[in-house]
Formats: C-alpha cells, sequence, structure tokens
C-alpha cells in the first residue's frame, strides 16, 4: 500500500507550493488535494506539479457539475502535460445542498448523471474524441492536446451503482469518511468484482483519512473530529458511521501512537486499500511528528 499525504490548499499559492516541497521531501508517495471553496485544485495541482518533481498528484475530488466533461478532460490534459504524467483524476458528485443550493443545478438522478459524465469524459482523455448524447449531457467534440497521456480516472464512490461505475469504467475509487468495515464488507468487494468483471486491472482503492500520532489517542481523535465537523450529519457519510458501528467521524480517524497508527494502516492494507493518504491534523508538532512517522513506513 502507497502513502500519500494531504496538502492543505490554504494560503498563497507560493504557501501551498512550499507546504508541497516540504512534504515530498518527507518520501510520501503522493500529494492530495481537495476541490471546495479556495483555489482552482487542477491549477494549483499544475504549479505545484512544475515547482516539485517527483511526487504524484492527486484531485480528491473535483465536483463534476460545475464543469462539463470535455472542459475537465482538457484541463486534466494540460495538467498531465504541465506535470509530466502525474495527475490522478479524482471527480465525485458532491452532495445535494451543495448542488442544488449553492450551485443552482439539477442533482436528479445522481449516478446516472455520472455514468453519462464518464461516457464522454474517458473517450476525450483516451481516445481525445467523443460523439455522445445522453439524457443529461452532449459531448461531440475532439481535443488536440498533444504528449499528454490519460490520467488515471477515479470516483468519490459509497453507493454500490457508483462503485460499480469506479471499478468497470473508472479506474477504481477514493473514499472520505469511511472506515474498515465498510471498506471490507461494500467497498473492495464491489470495486474489485466491477473491474474484474469488464476486464480491467485491479482497481485502485484510494483511503483518505485525518490521522494524528499521539500519545493521547482521547484528545487526537478529539482534534480530528474538529477536522471532519459537520460531515456526520451528512446523510451519506451518516449512513457509513452507522455500518461502521461508531458515534462520529473521529472514532474511524487514525490516531494513537507509532506502533498502533502502523497497526491500523496493515489493517487498510489487508482489507485491499492500494493506496492510503494522510490528513495530517493536531498541533504543528502533532503533524511533524506525524509525518515522520509515516516517512518511516514509506521507506
Amino acid at each position: 500500500m502507497r502513502i500519500g499525504l494531504g496538502l492543505d490548499p490554504s494560503g498563497s499559492v507560493d504557501e501551498v507550493v512550499d507546504r508541497a516541497r516540504s512534504l515530498a521531501a518527507s518520501g510520501a508517495s503522493s500529494l492530495w488535494a481537495s476541490q471546495i471553496f479556495g483555489w482552482d485544485t487542477l491549477q494549483l495541482l499544475a504549479v505545484v506539479g512544475r515547482e516539485v518533481p517527483g511526487v504524484s498528484l492527486g484531485s480528491a475530488v473535483i465536483p463534476v457539475h460545475p464543469r462539463h466533461p470535455a472542459m475537465l478532460a482538457a484541463q486534466a490534459l494540460t495538467v498531465q502535460s504541465a506535470t509530466g504524467g502525474r495527475l490522478v483524476l479524482g471527480i465525485g458528485l458532491s452532495h445535494k445542498l451543495v448542488v442544488e443550493t449553492l450551485w443552482g443545478l439539477s442533482y436528479d438522478r445522481p449516478a446516472r448523471y455520472m455514468e453519462e459524465y464518464l461516457s464522454i469524459l474517458l473517450p476525450l482523455l483516451r481516445e481525445r474524441r467523443v460523439d455522445v448524447s445522453g439524457t443529461t449531457l452532449t459531448g461531440r467534440s475532439q481535443l488536440t492536446i498533444a504528449g499528454a497521456a490519460a490520467p488515471a480516472v477515479i470516483l468519490a464512490a459509497l453507493q454500490p451503482r457508483m462503485l460499480r461505475l469506479a471499478g468497470g469504467l473508472a479506474d477504481g475509487t477514493v473514499t472520505w469518511c469511511t472506515g474498515p468495515v465498510t471498506l471490507e464488507q461494500q467497498i473492495v468487494p464491489i470495486v474489485t468484482a466491477a473491474a474484474a468483471e469488464a476486464g480491467h486491472p485491479a482497481p485502485r482503492v484510494v483511503v483518505p483519512l485525518p490521522t494524528i500520532v499521539t500519545d493521547d489517542e482521547a484528545d487526537g481523535r478529539s482534534m480530528a473530529d474538529g477536522q471532519l465537523q459537520g460531515y456526520g450529519q451528512i446523510p451519506v457519510y451518516r449512513a457509513v458511521l452507522d455500518r461502521e458501528g461508531v458515534d462520529g467521524p473521529a472514532d474511524i480517524s487514525v490516531v494513537g501512537d507509532e506502533a498502533s497508527v502502523a497497526g491500523q494502516l496493515r489493517r487498510l492494507e489487508d482489507i485491499g486499500a492500494t493506496e492510503f493518504v494522510a490528513i495530517p491534523c493536531g498541533t504543528p508538532a502533532d503533524r511533524r511528528r506525524t509525518v515522520e512517522h509515516l516517512a518511516t513506513l514509506v521507506s
């Protein structure tokens, strides 16, 4: 299992680049940034990739509704060209509240929307042309971007239909606020079976979670809870937490001393996670200790 790190996208672009340079020096295999209400993540990763060599770069995740798949394909291939092919393109549906209330767009039948989205996005990335007319999306275009390989595409997926798309059409899945029970019982089996049925290679299963190496587990989980504040009330994540049999997101975060954290990561690997993405949180000292410990596991 590869070990990556979450890249905090706050502050100026220069500050993000400096942060990325420091994290990459720890030996992390990849750096991952989210797309919420700050910098455009793909443009930011292109800048980071030009300044910080070697490390893979992932988006976790780009919401699909505000970007037509033809535009997202062009953006992703541009990042690939700028970074020497180091992008992993994580995309997702976001949430009904965000899509309908903040953006004024339809969230009707989201899994169907994603399937049609992929039917346009993937051919443009892989063959540079598409001619698709769907129920909600149409794509009739071609791209003339040269010298950029198609990035791996992974989906934020929790429900069976989305997981089948992740394994059967895309290259795997990226989770959030998801613990080992759900990974073992639902996510890994469904996405793996879908990939096998489609004749695809084994799918990527990328698992980001808040991570704190600390001697005070109770305090660490309290700080992790602050990192995930509000997620426990979002219905899709509440359902996952109920499946896990826990009260809140802090209970599925990776928290403990060095030996405990190593053991929790081994469990995720045994279940089938192909990449763990640590979101270091806590005090500055906690974050340094966390990154330093993960560096020993990478090496």
